[in-house]
């Protein structure tokens, strides 16, 4: 009996130190998966030349819409609290393609050309692969930067199949980059621009519902319509 005391003992406290070791572990990649994802957010930031606040609202869209799409039951299998916080953490990285955009192109004070703006749509593309590239850098699994690669590759998909950079269609079209979409073009819409005034929220909303089945997955903009109220707050909060 003593023998077997002493075993099991020695085992509790093998099994303590190991349980420490594995927590020490996820901790420090965890803090080093953070880290990373604040140097591309502050390296998206200083290459977001619309608004400085573009960032912030958007982010904010997206999650306002992922919990209405969840309580609406829409793909409860994607949709649960760590997908929308992983969302939530992603979406400031939409935009990080636009670090290999040419300033003159990035920072033009008016609409772009048409060669222009097929220099502009390439970001998309480049912002996956910087993503893609800097998870496998740090070896990283992290559901965060699995959805930023979604939203940054595909936010500008289109539901009919007519968007790019992959000519995606309805539901091959990420999520995550739906909402995203979405977020975005309302955001581009009600915001004030050097080239044009911001829309009101009525007209933005018009112009969104218009795109239902084309531009948006249809349940999402469903969802954005019983949130208005929500985004109307956001626009106000984090106003430039």
């Amino acid at each position: 009996i003593v023998i077997v005391l002493y075993a099991l003992i020695f085992i509790a406290i093998g099994n303590f130190f190991y349980s420490k070791l594995v927590q020490q572990e996820k901790q420090r990649r965890e803090e080093k998966e953070n880290q990373m994802l604040d140097a591309l957010k502050n390296l998206a930031s200083a290459r977001d030349n619309d608004t400085g606040n573009h960032i912030l609202r958007t982010q904010h869209y997206v999650k306002v819409l992922a919990e209405r799409l969840r309580s609406m039951g829409y793909q409860p299998r994607q949709l649960n609290a760590a997908s929308i916080n992983a969302m939530f953490k992603a979406a400031p990285l939409h935009d990080i393609g636009k670090v290999a955009i040419p300033d003159h192109i990035l920072l033009k004070p008016g609409p772009l050309n048409e060669e222009d703006w097929e220099i502009m749509k390439t970001h998309a593309a480049i912002g996956e692969s910087v993503l893609r590239a800097s998870a496998a850098d740090s070896n990283s699994d992290d559901a965060v930067i699995s959805s930023a690669i979604k939203i940054a590759g595909c936010h500008h998909e289109r539901w009919d199949g007519e968007g790019y950079p992959y000519g995606l269609r309805g539901e091959s079209i990420p999520l995550e980059a739906r909402i995203m979409s979405l977020a975005d073009m309302y955001d581009a819409l009600v915001t004030k621009r050097p080239y044009k005034e911001g829309w009101s929220h009525q007209d933005a909303a018009r112009e969104i519902l218009s795109k239902k089945g084309t531009f948006f997955d249809p349940t999402v903009v469903e969802a954005f319509m019983q949130e208005e109220g929500a985004f109307q707050r956001i626009a106000k909060q984090f106003q430039d």
